[in-house]
């Protein structure tokens, strides 16, 4: 297992699930929800740990590769399946359409003593559906986020995609999370999934109110993002930019609102911050963007 480097005096942000390649029709970036949230808090002043599983195969050597450019520290498990991809077609709009390679080294990760002391010590964890594919990367997923302090944000980002629309599971991290992020057609199949009806404001406050969540996170593509509390809404429309790559600008929105909010930022004020960096990201280099 690699060794963490410990700093001091920085927030520390932890995303939990599979570190994979995003097969690109352009090429190949290293890809995860969780992970690129990581990268992005990191540009941003955080301390960021990626918990992941990797092969031993070039795939997995050259991820760990990417990683040590961008500096992000990792708790890496290397175990004896391939590394994950996932093949990214980009439809007309922009909006990326996923194809998964299951089983691979994530899917067999178990929870480590290193993971937990690190959730232990955590401000910040991001983690997915996606992740949570099977039991055991299930179990694990779960195992760590039960140690992490209640006053951590503990980030859902639910990013349904093909068969993960599974009520169970949304619960079961429902209630380890108290952060849930989503967009708006996920939104619509957790109001379906759940049998809700209303408007959105009115199914954020459901699932505040039912899951004891401080905050949920709605993005609407290009038109706006709508960030909820119990006592406050902040809406703000999406800047008109010229897209070259929308895959990971939902995690930089995601992490530059966590991160402002660690920093003592207002609601209000870090999400002014998420819609600047999000669209930056969607507009430049995609996923892992070189912050300029």
């Amino acid at each position: 297992m690699e060794q963490m480097k410990q700093q001091n005096k920085k927030p520390v942000v932890v995303g939990i699930g599979e570190l994979l390649w995003d097969l690109l029709p352009t090429g190949k970036t290293a890809g995860g929800a969780p992970i690129n949230f990581v990268y992005h808090a990191s540009r941003l002043g955080a301390e960021g740990y990626a918990i992941s599983a990797i092969g031993d195969d070039d795939n997995g050597r050259d991820i760990l590769s990417e990683l040590d450019k961008y500096k992000i520290q990792y708790l890496i498990e290397k175990l004896p399946y391939p590394t994950g991809t996932v093949h990214v077609d980009i439809e007309d709009d922009g909006i990326p359409h996923y194809t998964i390679t299951e089983r691979v080294a994530w899917d067999h990760m178990s929870p480590t003593s290193d993971a937990v002391d690190l959730a232990e010590r955590a401000d910040a964890i991001c983690f997915g559906a996606l992740g949570q594919r099977c039991q055991q990367s299930r179990e694990t997923i779960q195992a760590i986020l039960s140690f992490a302090p209640d006053s951590a944000y503990r980030l859902f980002d639910i990013n349904l995609r093909q068969h993960y629309y599974n009520k169970v599971l949304i619960e079961e991290s429902l209630y380890l999370a108290n952060v849930l992020k989503m967009n708006d057609d996920e939104m619509s199949e957790l109001k379906n999934l759940f049998g809700l009806k209303g408007t959105e404001e009115e199914v954020a406050n459901w699932f505040m109110e039912n899951y004891n969540l401080r905050m949920v996170v709605l993005t609407a593509g290009a038109d706006y993002s709508t960030v909820y509390t119990p006592d406050e809404v902040s809406t703000l429309a999406t800047p008109k930019v010229d897209v070259a790559d929308t895959v990971g600008a939902g995690d930089a929105f995601s992490a530059a609102l966590v991160m402002s909010l660690l920093k003592g930022q207002t609601l209000r004020e870090a999400h002014e911050c998420a819609v600047k960096i999000s669209a930056f990201v969607c507009s430049h280099k995609g996923a892992w963007p070189a912050y300029e």
